[in-house]
């Protein structure tokens, strides 16, 4: 059953996992173009910076939704919680830029656990209407607390220190655009040792087969529980590099335009396979940036019209299309 955990496996089997999974040359592909993008775009590392951030947002909700099959419409619940985290200990004084890191992982963790207890209990499209509703209720109280989060006009007063006390955010985006990298690398090397561990092989099954999970003595409720706050510590932390390297918070960051977007993203670059959110997010945000520029007021007709084409003659995303490209070139 490949539905099975590691750890439920032979001890063998776990073995051809360990070799199976240790890191392939393959995968140094994103990051050496990431560190080639910094030197060959120096114009565009603001941009660059806001596209790192958010492909950790999207592995974030690839974990729930892609290995644990946690479909959610209010990802942006976490989000918020870890950009206003970060964002209002700035404003207080306390800018250091890895403790706010810190602060917003917990406090984003936190409310996936105390909100994933009660949606995690239901299914279908009751789950999706409760994760949809936490956005929306922490969104309205971001909004009425206006004199703590600054309502709709934004938070004002955030003061980011400098990284390590030494590296400024300066306006070009040079330091923003390497802090984001490290954090992301950092946030893909815990979600890919989580994907290929006897935990997320037991995601895995979970989402294949609830009932054959529960037969075999796999704590379901549990480690679903544990993947979503997991999930939302990492979106936490997303949000917190957004409102660092921006310094300014605003209460769409709870927006369900987020929620959607991020969908979007991953749905281009393929759910599931870990590398989704490393093409789609870029694909997605440089389209959107290209598309704003040549059509102003009608841009997002054109980000629609891509995403049919991608449903339609594409399934799985990018990395599905390819996957399927080189199962045919095998054949051959």
């Amino acid at each position: 059953m490949t539905e099975i955990a590691a750890h439920d496996a032979p001890q063998g089997t776990v073995g051809i996992f360990s070799r199976r999974h240790r890191l392939r040359w393959t995968e140094a592909l994103p990051w050496v173009i990431a560190l080639a993008s910094y030197f060959a775009f120096p114009n565009y590392l603001a941009l660059g910076s806001q596209i790192l951030a958010t492909i950790l947002y999207g592995l974030s909700l690839d974990l729930v939704l892609g290995y644990a099959g946690i479909v959610t419409l209010g990802h942006a619940a976490f989000f918020g919680t870890g950009a206003y985290a970060a964002g209002l200990l700035a404003a207080h004084g306390y800018g250091e830029p890895f403790l706010g890191l810190v602060v917003a992982a917990i406090s984003a963790g936190i409310v996936g656990c105390l909100t994933g207890a009660i949606i995690l209990r239901t299914s279908g499209l009751t789950l999706l209407m409760q994760t949809l509703m936490v956005a929306a209720m922490l969104h309205e109280a971001a909004n009425k607390a206006n004199s703590i989060t600054g309502g709709a006009d934004g938070l004002q007063g955030m003061e980011v220190k400098p990284v390590f006390g030494l590296f400024r955010f300066d306006l070009y985006g040079k330091t923003a655009y390497l802090y984001c990298l490290g954090v992301l690398f950092i946030g893909w090397i815990i979600v890919r040792r989580i994907v290929y561990s006897p935990f997320g092989r037991s995601l895995t099954g979970i989402r294949e087969n609830e009932a054959r999970m529960h037969a075999i003595g796999t704590p379901v409720f549990r480690r679903r529980l544990t993947a979503y706050s997991i999930s939302a510590a990492l979106a936490g932390v997303s949000g917190a590099l957004i409102a660092q390297t921006t310094q300014f918070v605003a209460v769409d960051a709870y927006g369900f335009e987020r929620s959607g977007n991020i969908l979007i993203m991953l749905l281009l670059g393929g759910i599931g396979r870990l590398y989704g959110a490393f093409i789609g997010v870029p694909l997605y945000m440089i389209a959107q940036d290209q598309f704003a520029e040549i059509d102003p007021v009608y841009w997002y007709f054109w980000i629609g019209l891509l995403l049919v084409l991608v449903v339609l003659f594409a399934r799985g995303g990018a990395l599905g299309t390819l996957e399927r490209l080189k199962a045919r070139w095998s054949k051959r």
